[in-house]
């Protein structure tokens, strides 16, 4: 995993909105959530939300599904793991003993 990667991925959830979205998102699993759904429970109108969510998904931080007439967002977990993965990897590596 890159540094560009990681940022960008943590530029887009350091927003609120996007954050809220995304731990939408997260909470509903491999399944993911209706967009509709999303949209009602966290009370952000459409447009808005597209906008937000098109930002999430330039980061490679959520896919897209369509189910007939519905569109489904699902969190990217393996994104998901390689930005934590990266924050890990670096922990305590210049620590002195």
């Amino acid at each position: 995993m890159d540094i560009e990667t990681t940022a960008k991925a943590f530029k887009e959830l350091g927003h609120a909105t996007r954050l809220s979205v995304f731990r939408s998102v997260v909470r509903a699993g491999y399944i993911g959530i209706a967009v509709g759904q999303l949209q009602h429970r966290l009370e952000i109108p459409g447009s808005t939300l597209s906008h937000h969510i098109s930002a999430l998904v330039n980061a490679d931080l959520l896919t897209q599904r369509r189910e007939g007439r519905t569109l489904y967002c699902v969190a990217n977990f393996d994104m998901v793991q390689k930005v934590i993965g990266f924050l890990e990897d670096e922990c305590c590596i210049e620590e002195q003993q």
